[in-house]
């Protein structure tokens, strides 16, 4: 008979051999939630916002950030909705299910059509990656392997303080980086997103910078589930070259975005 350990550690291993996947990036993946499900999560999520936050009235304003996205938009799968909420936080997000909010207080740092194609260009890169499945996935995984070490000890007074280490050691040295790996490929993606559809990528590091200023003290870069201003725009400006190579087809395309 299975006891509960090798009955956990045998679910562990169907689940890891049925979820692997790979991203846009070409970077391994574990995805072990269902995709439908989440995307109507995130439409849930949304519509709470909307009844929650603030609606951008601004014609001006909406016209402008719905300008970005349907250039960006033609560049990649799917149906994108994007609202411009009232709110001065440094802020944009894109959930599943094609949601996309933009707070007005990003557009006073991203101040021109190009940096703002660059913000919302990681967001969507962030869903067409399928990070949100991936990051829960991996704090399901991690979960599971901490119950199983829990089932396999003694639970003593030294096998608890070892176990709660270990939870603090999975969580600063693999969900972490994890989700620094998210944000760097999302940063690299949506850089290819919005040069092919004829943004120039030169502003994405110069909005990194501006970013950078705006914050009042920084996190070390282990420490946080981002990665360093600084990280960031060494591997954008590394990517210039080829990203540019990609405006200039979509300019050749007659791909220009005059937002």
């Amino acid at each position: 008979m299975f006891t509960k350990t090798k009955k956990a550690v045998l679910l562990l291993s169907i689940a890891l051999l049925s979820a692997c996947a790979t991203s846009p990036m070409g970077r391994s993946q574990l995805l072990m939630q269902d995709e439908k499900n989440l995307a109507q999560t995130g439409e849930k999520s949304f519509a709470q916002m909307k009844q929650e936050i603030p609606i951008s009235q601004d014609k001006q304003t909406i016209q402008y950030v719905q300008c970005v996205v349907s250039a960006l938009s033609q560049e990649v799968v799917g149906d994108w909705e994007v609202v411009v909420f009232d709110d001065p936080q440094l802020n944009a997000f894109a959930l599943p299910g094609g949601k996309i909010g933009v707070y007005t207080g990003m557009l006073k740092v991203a101040s021109n059509q190009d940096q703002l194609a660059a913000v919302i260009g990681h967001e969507m890169a962030h869903v067409l990656s399928h990070h949100a499945n991936e990051r829960m996935s991996a704090g399901t995984l991690a979960n599971v392997g901490l119950a199983v070490l829990g089932l396999a000890s003694n639970r003593d007074t030294g096998t608890q303080l070892a176990i709660a280490a270990l939870g603090m050691g999975v969580q600063f040295g693999i969900l972490m980086p994890y989700s620094r790996a998210h944000e760097s490929e999302a940063d690299l993606l949506g850089l290819d997103i919005m040069a092919k559809a004829g943004f120039n990528p030169e502003e994405a590091p110069k909005l990194w910078q501006k970013m950078k200023q705006n914050k009042k003290e920084q996190v070390p870069e282990w420490m946080s589930t981002h990665p360093s201003d600084d990280t960031r725009i060494t591997q954008l400006t590394n990517r210039l070259f080829d990203a540019t190579l990609l405006m200039k087809t979509a300019h050749q395309q007659h791909k220009k975005p005059k937002c």
